[in-house]
């Protein structure tokens, strides 16, 4: 019951001060350790009892005067755990020769004792990377350590390797790191080693972002919205516009569809990044496995375009009937998006927390990122070999042409269409493996790769004799229309 009621405290804590938020924690933590000190009974031997609530984890280990135990005990909760010498402390209580030590792990302790309250010189971000641990040792007399005490902390969230990690432990208004140092560290957890118990966590300080960060997230807000723009006119041209029999558009149609819910889901994501990350894990999850699926559906439609691109080239013509009914409809469908499809499911069966980082996409850690780097690189690769063949294929078909046909004409508009082609299919992408040191090329792919939509509506709509006599025809309905009117 008194867990519980935490938890409403838990729950209302962004309507309170400061100094409230300590004050609430500072009772929350002394009556946590009163109550589990009740478990507390006389043993001989050893003892331990444990319990899972949903605000907080607990475990009790005691020792007596006939216990024999080869090592130190190590007490777990699911995101940590601690190793301490029960035995020699138990020595030390010559009286009893007993002794026991309480650990608790609160899920939610960090709502009011925010890392917030770790003062630091430096303006940085701090954020929690583990839960709130406490450890006491209950009903023994003597508690002085004979060595010191090593937590085991499991990170909450993405670790960041620019970040600095500290150890700290609550006082009384403020986290300090007086006595707690860092023993080891990795992308998953960390060790944390202290020369006296008390209330713990792990804090992450981070530099605060700067104003060019600000003005990056302004040009890649503006950015994906005039992409998505061009997306959907595309979509549309490709839709209500009437086009020759032999021109394949699944595979332009679909790529539209991808990329436009890949790039709305991600802008919606980081709109509400923060509320999706304190108060729907699973959620973000969800988000970052379906962004992997769509992305890489894209990267699939782009090869898969590319191919029809080479055939047409092959025939120097659109595509044959015969040649659509055996790359139909269905059949590229199929294709398109089972590969996308089972990269995602062979992902999340080997490796079921790869997903849900910081931003809701694909955790770095392990290598884990390569479950979108590798499909990529080879569909690059395809992709560029592809090319290679279409300009070689081009230019000995060319050759071969009749006079009547125009080969300066033919030559300009197939070499034009396959290199914005290219543009489209992944030349945006490559830029993306150079742009960790470089500004300016980092906002170069920002812009490329936000504009496939204006691109593929220039390339296919726009630069299309009869699209745009379709376009000519509609204004001109539509200003006769309001003329009438």
């Amino acid at each position: 019951m008194a867990f519980k009621a935490s938890e409403k405290i838990f729950e209302s804590s962004s309507s309170f001060s400061p100094a409230e938020l300590a004050s609430y924690g500072n009772l929350v933590l002394k009556i946590s350790e009163k109550l589990i000190s009740t478990l507390v009974k006389p043993t001989d031997t050893r003892d331990n009892v444990s319990f899972n609530l949903s605000a907080v984890e607990g475990q009790v280990f005691m020792v007596g005067r006939k216990i024999t135990l080869d090592k130190i005990p190590r007490l777990d909760t699911t995101n940590s755990s601690v190793d301490i010498d029960l035995i020699g402390i138990a020595k030390n209580n010559n009286e009893t020769t007993s002794a026991a030590v309480a650990f608790m792990s609160y899920n939610t302790m960090e709502n009011l004792l925010k890392p917030d309250f770790f003062n630091t010189p430096n303006d940085t971000i701090k954020t929690m990377m583990s839960t709130v641990i406490s450890a006491t040792l209950p009903k023994t007399t003597n508690t002085k350590l004979t060595k010191p005490v090593n937590f085991t902390l499991k990170h909450i969230r993405e670790f960041d390797p620019n970040g600095s990690l500290s150890c700290v432990y609550w006082n009384i208004s403020e986290w300090i790191v007086d006595g707690c140092s860092v023993l080891e560290t990795n992308s998953s957890f960390t060790v944390c080693s202290c020369v006296h118990l008390s209330t713990f966590a792990l804090i992450m300080q981070t530099s605060r972002p700067s104003e060019s960060n600000s003005l990056m997230e302004l040009l890649n807000l503006v950015c994906v919205i005039v992409g998505l723009v061009f997306f959907s006119l595309a979509l549309l041209t490709f839709a209500l516009c009437q086009w020759s029999p032999g021109v394949n558009n699944v595979a332009r149609i679909n790529l539209c569809v991808s990329l436009l819910l890949a790039h709305l889901l991600f802008l919606l994501t980081q709109q509400f990044l923060i509320r999706i990350q304190r108060h729907q894990k699973v959620l973000c999850d969800v988000i970052s496995g379906v962004l992997h699926f769509l992305f890489l559906s894209g990267f699939v439609w782009m090869f898969i375009e590319a191919v029809l691109l080479f055939i047409c080239v092959k025939n120097l013509s659109q595509i044959s009937s015969k040649k659509r009914e055996v790359l139909s409809s269905g059949f590229l469908c199929v294709i398109g998006y089972s590969v996308a499809l089972v990269v995602v499911g062979v992902s999340v069966g080997l490796f079921p927390d790869g997903y849900g980082s910081e931003h809701c996409w694909i955790k770095l850690d392990k290598g884990f990122i390569w479950s979108f780097l590798g499909p990529v690189c080879v569909i690059l690769a395809l992709n560029t070999i592809l090319f290679i063949n279409i300009i070689i294929n081009l230019n000995s078909t060319l050759k071969n042409l009749n006079a009547e046909v125009s080969q300066m004409k033919q030559t300009k508009t197939m070499t034009f269409k396959t290199l914005a082609q290219f543009v489209v299919l992944g030349c945006s992408w490559i830029l993306g493996f150079f742009t960790k040191d470089s500004k300016t090329l980092e906002i170069l792919f920002l812009i490329l790769n936000s504009q496939q939509g204006t691109f593929i509506f220039l390339i296919y709509c726009v630069l299309n004799d009869e699209v745009r006599q379709q376009y000519r025809k509609c204004l001109r309905c539509l200003f006769c229309g309001r003329k009438q009117h």
